[in-house]
């Protein structure tokens, strides 16, 4: 009797305690933004910051410390950085579950942005890759800034001669998911079927450019305001998602590049070969659930994956110094050109970000950094 009261208690004390663990962790959670930007930097840069979790309106230009390369890192004059949905969500602060990671009542790192392209300013003692006055090009927290600083052994490379520096800025998490996407979670192989949903985007339009590069057969879903673009990318196929459904299509696929998931698991794999993958980028705007948001389809994903033929998962870019080299070879053989929708001088950032959220770019917008 008393081993079960205990278990009992038990059961209830747990998740109370977990309750008030997260109760009081977000009580006293704070930055101390105001401070911390009321220093006077020595060596002043400008930088998009932000104090709070919000919309575009909490973000703002101030002026912090430029950052020090360390003996294995660079430091970068920023000329042009990018802005992806990991920016509104890490400024949303949703789904809320990432703010485990992030801050839990404001965040706790100050600047946004990771995308970025621009000059080698500094290196470290014991950097042998870079030198000052390298046009380089990668992916750093903090990237909607003058300056970052990035370890020699990261996401860095050099920038293709042909390449401009707006266009390499594009690169990094786009072009890194696409590639891991269709060649490590798609398994990718010459002569199969793909079909890249919500192809006209910044991930679609390095995802249409690639699978074409590994010798696929490419169809393209988007508006057909946007299939002169995806055939000029290289797709053989276009569907316009707003007069047809790919799904009920007699065509299929080998792999499945999702980056919109509007369309249910079970739909998505009656189009699918009987040993077809499906990859899920992307799944819903700044509007979707704010507790777990994106991540419901992917969980549905990995349960639904062991009890039929098809593959059925998720991936999330990891940046890494040999794909981003392996990005920067594609570009310097034409294979793949980055797309660019519109740019914004560094002081419009939020403008940027407000016009990715409404979910109609073509390609990558960028922000120019002077």
């Amino acid at each position: 009797m008393r081993i079960r009261r205990f278990l009992a208690w038990t059961a209830v004390a747990i998740p109370v305690a977990a309750v008030l663990a997260l109760a009081v962790g977000y009580l006293l959670s704070d930055n101390d933004c105001e401070r911390r930007l009321a220093v006077v930097p020595e060596r002043p840069m400008t930088a998009v910051v932000r104090c709070d979790y919000g919309s575009a309106e909490v973000l703002r230009l101030a002026q912090v410390e430029t950052p020090v390369a360390g003996d294995e890192e660079i430091l970068v004059k920023v000329h042009a950085a990018a802005v992806n949905p990991l920016d509104w969500h890490e400024m949303r602060g949703t789904p809320y579950v990432m703010r485990l990671g992030t801050g839990l009542r404001r965040p706790q790192e100050l600047r946004l942005g990771v995308d970025y392209a621009g000059t080698v300013e500094a290196v470290g003692a014991k950097v042998t890759r870079f030198k000052p006055g390298d046009a380089v090009f990668g992916g750093r927290s903090g990237a909607l800034a003058q300056y970052v600083v990035a370890r020699e052994d990261r996401a860095v490379a050099l920038k293709p001669a042909g390449v401009s520096f707006e266009q390499a800025a594009g690169v990094g998490i786009a072009g890194t998911t696409a590639l891991q996407g269709l060649r490590d979670a798609g398994r990718l192989a010459a002569g199969e079927r793909v079909l890249v949903n919500g192809a006209s985007g910044g991930v679609g339009t390095f995802a249409v450019q690639i699978a074409k590069a590994m010798g696929a057969e490419v169809t393209g879903v988007s508006s057909a305001r946007n299939h002169e673009l995806l055939r000029s990318l290289g797709a053989d196929h276009v569907v316009d998602y707003r007069t047809e459904d790919y799904t009920a299509g007699e065509a299929r696929y080998d792999v499945i590049l999702d980056n919109v998931g509007n369309r249910s698991l079970g739909e998505n794999r009656r189009v699918m070969s009987p040993d077809g993958r499906y990859v899920l980028i992307g799944g819903g705007g700044p509007d979707a659930g704010k507790w777990i948001g994106p991540f419901v389809k992917p969980v549905q994903a990995l349960l639904v994956s062991p009890f039929v033929s098809q593959q059925m998962g998720m991936h999330l870019a990891s940046l890494t110094s040999e794909d981003t080299r392996a990005l920067a070879g594609l570009m310097e053989s034409g294979a793949v050109k980055p797309v660019i929708d519109r740019t914004y001088p560094l002081a419009e950032a939020a403008e940027a970000i407000r016009y990715l959220e409404q979910g109609r770019a073509r390609g990558k917008v960028i922000v120019t950094v002077e």
